[in-house]
């Protein structure tokens, strides 16, 4: 019987390489995802003054890519963006490059979040906002192939009563676009459970339900997320390695954990890379999808996520593929459709590892 041909060496995890494989970006928000050079053209068509006048300056103004002292510095940083997106223009302008920018580092599925009543300052009414943002990622699908969903989100800190209004938007458009409800915003002082209604009624109407928990409050803000509100994802969770019954229960139910490394270094709620707790999630079991929360703000990207897992906490290239993985297997998809794309995505996997394989090491089986 002849010897089996040698099997190529694993490929070293380069840049190129992890930017080739195949992505999703489930925790994105659009207000925290633009271009800096589409803030200044807009500041100047919309006849806006802006903290600064140039890209580099503006960097500085926003905070991109540095610590913040809190989460709350960390969202002043929106003041500025939020700004320039109060028109059909801007919003359609901002998802749509924000579906090309995804694309080009061959993200195959994002799931775009942000909240309308946000975008309603001069006047836009919320369908508007909505149509805008569908029409812009719908046209990055045409030119890319990219898909991608919206998420609608409440905000903590605003009365209840707007997320019912938000809640009812996010029903209506179910099946045209939005797949999902996020309560986002400040934890501190906003329980999840103050907008029960807003949260209850997406339940009601078999809408995908994901909260920003334990990211700057403690494991009992992701009890609440998945107890109280019932919510399929959790955004963030590094605050769930405080409550090890909690964290076996979303292990054991398979409630994905949408994980932003940088936003999480920048915002303060990890001491340091070292104290990262992804590394310790993916060990112990959980579903971890890796995501970018801010890309303008910071400075980050799918590819730049899964890197520093891979320099800073570990992660080889089989860890890495299966990250892609349960990305894909955390979205926000009609089962067979994610049957489909999952297929898709591990053959193409599978070709990106033979593409950058190392010839086979000497004398290696």
């Amino acid at each position: 019987m002849s010897a089996a041909p040698p099997r190529p060496a694993d490929p070293p995890v380069t840049e190129a390489l992890v930017h080739a494989l195949p992505k999703t970006d489930l925790h994105c928000h659009l207000d925290g995802s633009l271009r800096l050079t589409t803030i200044l053209e807009l500041a100047e068509r919309q006849g806006l003054r802006l903290p600064a006048e140039t890209p580099e300056g503006l960097a500085v103004a926003i905070h991109q890519g540095q610590v913040c002292r809190s989460l709350e510095d960390y969202l002043t940083a929106f003041d500025v963006t939020l700004a320039v997106l109060q028109t059909e223009e801007a919003l359609r302008r901002v998802a749509y490059e924000l579906a090309l920018d995804c694309a080009a580092e061959n993200v195959r599925y994002l799931e775009v979040r942000y909240s309308p009543v946000l975008h309603t300052r001069e006047g836009l009414k919320p369908t508007a906002i909505v149509d805008a943002v569908l029409d812009g990622l719908r046209r990055a699908k045409r030119e890319t192939g990219i898909r991608s969903n919206v998420i609608i989100c409440g905000i903590r800190h605003m009365d209840p009563v707007t997320s019912v209004r938000l809640a009812e938007l996010a029903v209506a458009y179910k099946g045209k676009g939005v797949v999902g409800f996020d309560l986002a915003g400040a934890e501190e002082g906003n329980p999840p459970s103050a907008h029960r209604e807003a949260l209850q009624l997406i339940l009601d109407n078999n809408v995908n339900l994901t909260i920003h928990a334990g990211e700057a409050y403690g494991p009992e803000s992701i009890a609440q997320a998945v107890h109280v509100c019932g919510a399929h994802r959790i955004g963030h969770g590094v605050r769930l390695r405080e409550n090890g019954d909690l964290l076996n229960y979303v292990n054991d139910h398979r409630i994905p954990l949408e994980i932003c490394i940088s936003s999480n270094l920048q915002t303060g709620s990890v001491a340091g890379i070292s104290a990262h707790p992804l590394r310790f999630y993916f060990d112990f079991g959980l579903r971890v999808a890796v995501s970018t929360d801010n890309r303008l703000i910071t400075d980050t990207t799918c590819t730049r996520e899964l890197l520093l897992a891979h320099r800073e906490l570990g992660f080889t290239l089989d860890d890495l593929c299966t990250l892609t993985v349960q990305g894909f297997k955390s979205a926000f998809l009609p089962f067979r459709e994610k049957a489909d794309l999952l297929a898709q995505v591990n053959r193409e996997i599978a070709e990106v590892r033979a593409r950058f394989a190392a010839p086979p090491a000497e004398g290696r089986p």
